[in-house]
């Protein structure tokens, strides 16, 4: 399970063009699919049915009191030769400010997961076990990609159908849309007392 935000529709198309001589040229590598693709601010992990009505209610009133923000998909590049990545420009600050208060927000409940850096890029393949010499080639490909601007409508809490060698799909469990006007100060929210640890 993780928390997330997603780019509109003709972003992606925008992206997909872009990519088409790409994915002829390296059909080996594993693309995701574009319905999947998506900007992860916290990756939960396995977590209890019982801790998603906790998240799901602190989740929308965070996307109510937080405005959208001016993204774009831009260039390409990899993470140890082993995924394939767009990156992202525009309101990185309000992206990182966002990202700490989910954070914040799902610590609070009690929900324990991984910290990660946040490094904002969109993910596209992966490379197939002993296969990585594709990946660096596949992202200097990318490198004058520059997409249009486009704001965040929604904040998704998505799950998936588990991992292993298959492809995964992603489902989302709720996404609630961004209702702040202006972002004078982070929002003060906490976790139902009833939350489950």
């Amino acid at each position: 399970m993780f928390i997330a935000l997603a780019p509109p529709d003709d972003a992606k198309d925008e992206l997909a063009g872009a990519l088409q001589p790409v994915y002829e040229q390296y059909p080996q590598l594993r693309w995701n699919r574009i319905e999947d693709w998506h900007i992860t601010l916290a990756f939960l992990g396995g977590l209890p049915v019982a801790a998603v009505p906790v998240l799901r209610a602190v989740l929308a009133q965070l996307a109510a009191s937080c405005p959208p923000l001016k993204l774009s998909l831009n260039g390409g590049g990899h993470f140890d030769e082993r995924l394939l990545w767009s990156g992202i420009q525009g309101e990185l600050e309000g992206l990182h400010l966002l990202a700490d208060d989910v954070r914040n927000l799902v610590r609070t409940c009690g929900v324990t997961f991984q910290e990660r850096p946040l490094r904002p890029h969109l993910t596209l393949a992966r490379a197939r076990r002993g296969e990585r010499t594709s990946i660096p080639s596949a992202a200097a490909a990318l490198a004058d990609f520059a997409g249009r601007p486009w704001q965040t409508e929604r904040l998704h809490l998505v799950g998936s159908n588990g991992s292993g060698p298959g492809t995964i799909r992603y489902r989302d469990i709720e996404a609630w849309r961004f209702g702040g006007k202006a972002r004078p100060g982070r929002p003060h929210l906490s976790c139902p007392t009833d939350a489950t640890s």
